[in-house]
């Protein structure tokens, strides 16, 4: 087989692609669709911990109510600690740690968000400013991203109640004077 016998196979073989590509954008524009805005079909388990609700130009968190007492229940200090390693890629828990790629998450449960010093937190973070309470931290555990808009922090979250309760017991239990259990 000569060059210009491949040649030509591989010309067959582009013109076919584009065709059949030529084909769907000609489709695309021929039958036009609208999407939808709201999903048909509502699928329990993937709502988002905190829906923003529009009021005016300033946008209002709406949290999901969420029995804490219960879902503590389902935590432990072990599995807590075991699921923490995932979040020693970015952060550490020790009295003097220092901060890494996210702050040092000594005392956390308590403090307020944004607070630690000598760590740069993003904007959104800066203005969050609420303290991190049970609830609150079981709330951004789900989805930071999602929870804070605009956070740096690059989680995917943890879905599983039972992962986020045993978390928050043991970063609860890394502080000076933890918090009591509600």
């Amino acid at each position: 087989m000569d060059s210009f016998e491949i040649n030509k196979i591989i010309a067959a073989v582009l013109l076919t692609a584009l065709i059949i590509i030529g084909i769907g954008k000609f489709t695309d524009i021929l039958f036009y669709v609208e999407k939808p805005k709201e999903s048909a079909y509502k699928i329990e388990g993937l709502e988002v911990a905190a829906n923003k609700v529009p009021s005016g130009s300033t946008e209002k968190k709406v949290a999901e109510i969420v029995d804490i007492k219960a879902l503590l229940a389902l935590g432990d200090l072990a599995h807590g600690q075991k699921v923490f390693k995932k979040c020693t890629a970015c952060h550490q828990i020790a009295a003097d740690g220092k901060n890494m790629i996210g702050p040092n998450l000594w005392s956390v449960i308590g403090r307020t968000a944004g607070s630690v010093n000598d760590y740069k937190y993003s904007k959104a973070m800066i203005a969050y400013g609420k303290e991190w309470t049970f609830e609150e931290m079981n709330s951004y555990l789900i989805k930071p991203q999602a929870y804070i808009k605009g956070t740096k922090m690059a989680f995917a979250g943890l879905r599983k109640e039972k992962d986020r309760a045993s978390v928050i017991l043991y970063m609860n239990s890394k502080s000076s004077s933890p918090k009591p259990l509600p």
